[in-house]
């Protein structure tokens, strides 16, 4: 693994290590425990899958940060795409100006006006699309260890080992 990688590695473990995560967890109340830290509203907006717009979006407008999902696919991608775009949110990237992926076919009730002056981040440097993948993939492999961890506390004691002294009673 090269030296960049490694300090990726090093840098997203960082976040996540730091991160307070809901117990039981679930995307959607890690979203809104993030929006509440952050003091500023995050909204969910769930559409339809279609191959002509990406799965996930960020848009930050004036009053709050609209993560856009596709909302027809499995409960685990559906996570990893809010979780994906809440990384974003967590770094704090800043894509710059409206996105190439055609706004209007995203959010087609609103005006292209509209849309122009309220769209921030939503284009990000590739670098900033690794980051946001693997903080996502590693807040997932938390919370499974999380869960793993909890299932060995509650599990009963085989009771060989204990007659044995191997553990206690």
């Amino acid at each position: 693994m090269g030296n960049g990688r490694i300090e990726l590695w090093r840098r997203c473990r960082a976040v996540v290590d730091r991160l307070e995560l809901p117990d039981p967890f679930d995307a959607e109340s890690f979203i809104a425990s993030l929006a509440e830290q952050r003091g500023r509203p995050i909204e969910l907006i769930p559409l339809p899958f279609r191959p002509d717009r990406p799965c996930g979006l960020l848009v930050t407008t004036l009053r709050a940060d609209v993560i856009i999902y596709s909302s027809d696919t499995t409960a685990m991608h559906r996570r990893h795409i809010l979780l994906h775009e809440a990384a974003h949110l967590l770094r704090g990237h800043d894509g710059g100006a409206a996105s190439a992926i055609g706004p209007s076919v995203l959010l087609p009730h609103l005006s292209p006006a509209l849309i122009k002056s309220v769209l921030g981040r939503t284009v990000y440097s590739e670098p900033q699309e690794r980051e946001a993948e693997l903080i996502a993939s590693l807040i997932h492999h938390r919370v499974a260890q999380d869960r793993s961890s909890c299932a060995r506390a509650r599990a009963p004691r085989p009771r060989v080992a204990t007659m044995f002294g191997l553990r206690e009673a």
